[in-house]
């Protein structure tokens, strides 16, 4: 059986139910991006491409789709036809060191088998002073809260097709090198939003 990550008709009912009630207002932030946040924009783990018609309506900008799934690339394809579409893995990036200026990664890293490994090709893929748009679900602070987590996570893993809900992401990202903007970060619950910096590219071997 397939998790319902990869069955991108299923996918998609689910996450516009959880962005009918509240989940979009975070992700208008993660796509917020303006003129001075750059022109070569990555979108990790692009999924079917809900992010992408924001990212690709500005004029100049260039918006590169990342996934492994080749299903949900297809119907990325006919949400964003002005995006190029790519099918990799976030742990094996087939680009070029410092290839872009901002790359967005939304509900992405709880799903990938070898996060910190991600997290390497992020911060080489990005340019000197590139940044990392993350929107995630964590790990809970609260010690009975993460336990509940951990009981679930097998079930819910299977369930998903890969989505780990005890992950603790955001101290992933801080061991990764990366420099978490404290200004932009937002926390409710286990939601986290934050943009992180790169100083370079290879900066996390």
């Amino acid at each position: 059986m397939r998790g319902v990550e990869q069955v991108p008709w299923l996918y998609d009912i689910g996450i516009a139910l959880l962005e009918a009630t509240g989940l979009g207002r975070w992700r208008a932030w993660l796509v917020g991006l303006d003129g001075s946040d750059g022109r070569r924009v990555l979108d990790l783990g692009c999924g079917t491409g809900r992010n992408l018609p924001a990212l690709t309506s500005r004029a100049g900008r260039a918006v590169v789709g990342v996934d492994p799934c080749g299903e949900a690339l297809k119907r990325a394809r006919r949400r964003a036809p002005g995006a190029w579409l790519v099918r990799a893995r976030a742990e094996a990036l087939p680009f070029r060191d410092g290839a872009f200026d901002v790359v967005t990664s939304g509900l992405v890293l709880c799903s990938v088998d070898e996060p910190a490994r991600a997290l390497h090709e992020v911060q080489r893929v990005m340019a000197p002073r590139g940044t990392l748009r993350l929107l995630e679900h964590v790990r809970s602070s609260h010690p009975w809260q993460a336990g509940l987590q951990d009981a679930l996570q097998p079930a819910w893993t299977w369930f998903t097709g890969g989505c780990r809900p005890n992950r603790d992401t955001e101290s992933a990202v801080t061991a990764a090198g990366f420099a978490i903007d404290a200004g932009s970060r937002r926390a409710a619950g286990s939601m986290r939003r934050l943009v992180a910096r790169s100083s370079g590219p290879g900066d996390a071997k």
